[in-house]
């Protein structure tokens, strides 16, 4: 006994401190935060500078600070672009509404009725085509388009709105979305209970099954609008005549002038571009709460 008093005393217990977990945490939610105003500052950057440019004549564009604006020429700058070419950049934007709403609406029905029917309809083959459906929306856009524009071309649809929309109709990513959203929302007691009423498969659809999936087709809508409205390589190969471009490719038609032509439209540009994200952003701001719960899909289950 005393030896080990006399062992104690001269090797004291050495105390192990552990880190406190509420430190810990709190460090943790530093990193987080600093990570994400970094990231917020990346994202932001673009649109602070194309903001500012845009206020900006053509003499303070290229010899002013980038970043800070120099004189307040917005209003003159956005009389030029509605009254150039009279007023082309109003029909393709016009154009872009065209193709991305009607199209985004168009399949957004098809791929709730298509997502409805692979989730709720038992049928041969029902496995070979949902992995069609998969396997087709991992194939880059850019590989279809040239056969596309092949088949177009030998119909007649080429720099016709139809070379546009009908595309945008077909979106196999949107059909797997409903897929996932319709089983988890829609239960087969539901629409068994409805047959049994002596309601038709297609009354079923449209006054159940839509109503149900308010939000998973407003999400699917949300990102074909989007799509679209940001394709560029799709309408470039099938759209030929100024009047049915959209507007970047009517933009980026402009920017490429000053190397033909020697007319230097950067200031129309730079305006053009900053009013094609005012759509997108009030598109978003109107539906965030769908879009918030839609991005859940593939969670749901």
């Amino acid at each position: 006994m005393a030896l080990t008093e006399e062992r104690t005393r001269s090797h004291p217990v050495r105390r192990i401190n552990r880190p406190d977990p509420a430190a810990r945490s709190r460090g943790g939610q530093r990193f987080l935060l600093v990570g994400l105003a970094l990231a917020s500052a990346y994202s932001l950057f673009p649109l602070w500078w194309l903001t500012v440019a845009a206020t900006k004549d053509r003499t303070a564009l290229y010899q002013s600070n980038g970043l800070w604006f120099s004189g307040w020429h917005l209003w003159d700058n956005l009389r030029q672009l509605f009254t150039y070419e009279d007023g082309i950049f109003l029909r393709w934007t016009a154009n872009s509404f065209l193709y991305a709403g009607v199209g985004s609406l168009g399949g957004t029905l098809i791929a709730l009725a298509t997502g409805y029917g692979l989730a709720r309809f038992q049928f041969p083959g029902r496995g070979v085509v949902f992995a069609c459906v998969v396997g087709s929306f991992l194939v880059p856009i850019a590989l279809l388009t040239l056969p596309l524009y092949l088949l177009f071309s030998k119909i007649g649809l080429v720099d016709t709105p139809w070379a546009m929309l009908i595309p945008c109709l077909i979106n196999p990513f949107s059909v797997y979305l409903a897929k996932v959203y319709t089983e988890a929302t829609v239960p087969f007691e539901l629409l068994e209970a409805a047959r049994i009423d002596g309601a038709g498969e297609l009354r079923i659809f449209f006054s159940i099954v839509l109503r149900m999936m308010t939000t998973g087709g407003a999400t699917v809508f949300l990102l074909a609008f989007v799509n679209t409205w940001n394709a560029f390589f799709l309408p470039l190969t099938m759209l030929r005549g100024e009047e049915n471009w959209t507007l970047n490719l009517g933009l980026y038609n402009w920017s490429g002038k000053r190397l033909e032509s020697g007319v230097d439209l950067t200031g129309l540009v730079l305006t053009g571009a900053l009013l094609s994200i005012v759509p997108m952003a009030v598109m978003m701001i109107a539906m965030r709460r769908y879009w918030r719960t839609g991005v859940t899909l593939g969670a749901l289950k």
